[in-house]
């Protein structure tokens, strides 16, 4: 066994080298990027995960992401004419990975903001439970590396099911707690936020990872907010190695 994941981890090594001479790390990799609601955490309109999609799927296609290959899904799509995201229901999002696995080969990104329980995300008139995303990713991504983002309250308790070898999982908070800044006025959700505002000072997924956890922690001690999210990060062996050579560009 030892030799085979050896054998697994040369092969993306020297596949991950060779996308990076011919340009972007993630030329070849596919995006999913999700608003899961569009309700603040008092029941008013919040744009708050929409603007989080928007700006996340702005900053891949900076990091080297091909627009082609990010797919964004809204619950009120027929509002954001300039960036045409596609309806947030279950089938359409599955239906998405399969295409872009489809014609790519490289990774897989997941990436979702929403309101959480300890069940799972919001996905407007249901949840998204850990299980149902694991069976996704098992089907459209499965063995190729995939980092995964879960923005909601209750999120860590995704990180069980969606731990595998290949996978790179990061969460706004551990499955017991609730995560912050889901106000109506609010921009971000504070872990959205701290996504985007540490992406400049991050080199890959790995070092991203790490300054979300701290931006995060410094954010909710300067406001006083109580208990602390403790957002959770989790990446697995056969991937740990590959995130350095999974560079951030500069486009």
């Amino acid at each position: 066994m030892a030799r085979l994941l050896a054998f697994i981890a040369a092969v993306w090594l020297a596949a991950a080298a060779n996308g990076a001479q011919a340009g972007s790390a993630f030329s070849d990799w596919s995006a999913v990027v999700v608003a899961g609601d569009w309700h603040a955490h008092d029941g008013g309109p919040s744009e708050g995960f929409d603007n989080a999609r928007r700006d996340v799927s702005a900053a891949l296609t900076r990091l080297g992401f091909p627009a082609q290959n990010i797919r964004q899904f809204s619950v009120r799509p027929e509002r954001y004419n300039d960036t045409k995201p596609e309806k947030s229901e279950l089938r359409g999002i599955y239906n998405a990975l399969s295409d872009l696995s489809g014609r790519t080969a490289g990774g897989c990104m997941f990436y979702i903001t929403s309101h959480g329980a300890p069940q799972g995300a919001q996905l407007d008139q249901g949840l998204l439970r850990p299980g149902v995303l694991a069976d996704m990713l098992d089907r459209t991504c499965g063995k190729r590396p995939t980092v995964v983002v879960i923005s909601a309250c209750f999120s860590g308790v995704f990180v069980p099911t969606l731990a595998q070898p290949n996978r790179m999982v990061l969460t706004a908070a551990r499955p017991d707690r609730t995560s912050f800044g889901c106000g109506q006025d609010i921009k971000y959700p504070y872990f959205d936020d701290c996504f985007l505002s540490s992406i400049p000072g991050a080199r890959d997924f790995g070092a991203l990872a790490g300054a979300v956890r701290e931006c995060v922690r410094v954010r909710e001690i300067a406001e006083k907010l109580t208990p602390p999210s403790e957002p959770q990060f989790w990446v697995g062996p056969q991937l740990r190695p590959m995130l350095p050579l999974y560079a951030f560009g500069t486009n």
